[in-house]
């Protein structure tokens, strides 16, 4: 089944009076909503008592988890001291997904930096391939790995180069940010056809089976001619990309993602709003 959820807390959680991440489960069952990601953004700082008592207030609601890894992994860092860092993080993310009880852990691949976009990529895609086998000998490999498209220039992720990188192994699963697609490209995202045309080129490359269930992200994102610049509400009428056409899009493919908001400060109302307009789709 598709599901729907934020992105951390919204504001109105803590003008609620709630202040643990526990707490979210009943806030996001409450609204409607099917799950929720749980950023290690700024790195992996959780006890195991803790994973394990957010899982249990999660399981009780019902609530699906997702983690976030943290921001600052880069697969092309050319310093291979580097590399092994970003390793580590994904695998601290994955260890504490699993006592967490998420099945889900998405982080972004890489930037650019003074390498040419191939070799960057190529980088990469060498390093992924380890960070596979990392996995494996983890006995993680149950978790979906979700390398994410990113909205700056500058930064490695746009549609294409996640198809190559989910490609090397089922143990990674596309996240799909849609505001990072249409803000790298400029305003790209307007019509159905628009969102066909990305979820196509990927279902080709991975099949139908690894996409039913793919991993999206979605926000408003104000950008500028090296893309993304901040996260905007659904109130913005000038950025986008709208969510109806992704919306038809996704039933016609007959795909069921996890779709985690990412507004900023609204993800909450933002992802109800999102699956009222789903489930109001004829």
């Amino acid at each position: 089944m598709i599901k729907f959820g934020p992105s951390g807390n919204s504001d109105s959680f803590y003008e609620e009076g709630y202040e643990r991440t526990e707490e979210a489960a009943r806030y996001v069952k409450e609204r409607g909503l099917d799950c929720f990601e749980y950023s290690f953004g700024r790195g992996v700082r959780m006890s195991e008592e803790k994973a394990c008592s957010i899982r249990a207030a999660f399981e009780k609601e019902g609530v699906e988890i997702s983690v976030h890894a943290p921001y600052f992994i880069n697969f092309a860092n050319p310093s291979d001291e580097m590399a092994a860092k970003s390793y580590e993080y994904v695998l601290q993310s994955g260890r504490m997904a699993k006592l967490m009880g998420a099945k889900r852990v998405v982080f972004h691949p890489a930037a650019q930096g003074k390498a040419t976009r191939e070799e960057a990529v190529s980088l990469t895609i060498e390093r992924l391939k380890i960070l596979r086998d990392y996995i494996y000998m983890n006995g993680l490999q149950e978790i979906k790995f979700c390398p994410e498209t990113m909205g700056k220039l500058a930064q490695i992720g746009t549609v294409e180069e996640i198809a190559k990188f989910c490609a090397l192994d089922k143990v990674y699963t596309p996240c799909v940010d849609f505001g990072h697609v249409n803000a790298r490209e400029q305003g790209s995202l307007k019509t159905e056809e628009d969102y066909l045309l990305r979820l196509d080129l990927l279902t080709d490359a991975l099949g139908s089976e690894r996409m039913k269930d793919f991993h999206v992200h979605f926000s408003k994102i104000m950008y500028s001619a090296k893309g993304e610049v901040k996260h905007l509400t659904f109130a913005d009428t000038v950025y986008g990309p709208e969510f109806e056409p992704l919306a038809r899009a996704l039933k016609k493919r007959g795909l069921e993602p996890y779709i985690v908001c990412e507004s900023d400060g609204t993800q909450a109302e933002d992802a109800a709003e999102m699956k009222k307009i789903y489930n109001n789709l004829p």
